[in-house]
């Protein structure tokens, strides 16, 4: 039975058990289709709002990622011009362009953070109900203890986005938008430059304003895209063979992670779960639940937040 708790904070109640974990269809990192078991835990019925961080910042003072310069010597190699504190903000083209190149709409903004989320003179007012975005996964780290919480592991964010149903596409069926209704905050139109707005939203959305899942939960799919405690890596194809379901399986090490295209770079990559507002059919359908990328845990941007889970002890 699902139960939920109650207030601003509210989680709801899953109980665990097998799942399909995986899709076969879209992204060689979702492959192969495998069994797995997670145990009863609480999850956050929603992802993090603004204004669940800011009681957060103003109890204790924290200081975000985004906040804070980096140490060049952190980063070999940096410009002097980039050693200064700011996020990562989508800014649309004005028409189609180069889709191999993410700099055409990706911008390393100075002075962006939670609060400022377009750059300094942009703000959060009127977006108390909205995800907290342009987090690092510390921040997300922080934020989880002082709530007395920890961030899901892959496979748990994975059973509650699906919402009990099994072996479907999207959290809702293996349609996704039946008769054409929006289920989700994501993108319609052509990325990154024309943007239908059909969901009724261009950036992030009220959390709840979609209808919750199976399970109660609000904006699993799309809206933001979601932390999770695991280090990115492939799943295995004798994982999928086995006779054993693996019990609240983890991703693997940090090293393990480390993007190998950039071999001068060896930042940890987490998983990030659930898709965002910028997903799109002609350029990211990751607006599923088996759907996952990974990111480094040093970088912030304007369409990642989170939510919280609590496990239950063993009776």
């Amino acid at each position: 039975m699902l139960t939920h708790t109650g207030g601003s904070d509210a989680m709801v109640h899953l109980p665990g058990g097998i799942f399909y974990m995986g899709s076969e269809r879209f992204y060689p990192e979702e492959r192969p289709i495998r069994k797995v078991k997670v145990d009863p835990f609480l999850i956050d019925a929603g992802p993090v709002t603004n204004a669940r961080f800011a009681a957060f910042v103003a109890a204790t003072g924290y200081r975000t990622f985004a906040e804070r310069a980096p140490d060049p010597a952190d980063y070999p190699g940096m410009p002097p011009e980039m050693a200064v504190a700011g996020s990562l903000v989508f800014v649309p083209p004005a028409r189609a362009v180069d889709m191999g190149n993410i700099a055409q709409w990706w911008r390393f903004q100075p002075g962006a953070w939670w609060r400022e989320p377009l750059g300094p003179g942009s703000s959060i007012a009127g977006l108390d109900d909205h995800p907290v975005v342009h987090v690092a996964y510390e921040d997300a780290e922080a934020y989880a203890a002082w709530a007395g919480k920890v961030l899901p592991t892959e496979a748990e964010w994975e059973y509650a986005a699906r919402g009990g149903l099994e072996l479907r596409e999207f959290a809702w069926g293996d349609s996704l938008a039946p008769e054409g209704r929006m289920l989700a905050n994501y993108w319609q139109g052509r990325y990154p430059w024309e943007n239908l707005m059909h969901d009724g939203w261009e950036r992030t959305s009220p959390v709840g304003s979609f209808p919750a899942n199976g399970h109660g939960l609000f904006d699993m799919i799309g809206n933001v895209w979601e932390w999770t405690a695991d280090w990115f890596r492939l799943p295995s194809a004798q994982s999928a063979a086995s006779c054993c379901v693996p019990s609240n399986p983890r991703g693997g090490g940090e090293a393990e992670s480390y993007d190998p295209a950039m071999p001068e770079m060896p930042v940890g990559r987490k998983v990030l779960k659930g898709g965002s507002h910028l997903c799109a059919p002609n350029y990211c359908q990751r607006y599923r639940p088996a759907a996952r990328i990974p990111q480094p845990i040093d970088t912030t941007t304007s369409h990642v937040g989170f939510r919280c889970v609590q496990r239950i002890p063993p009776a």
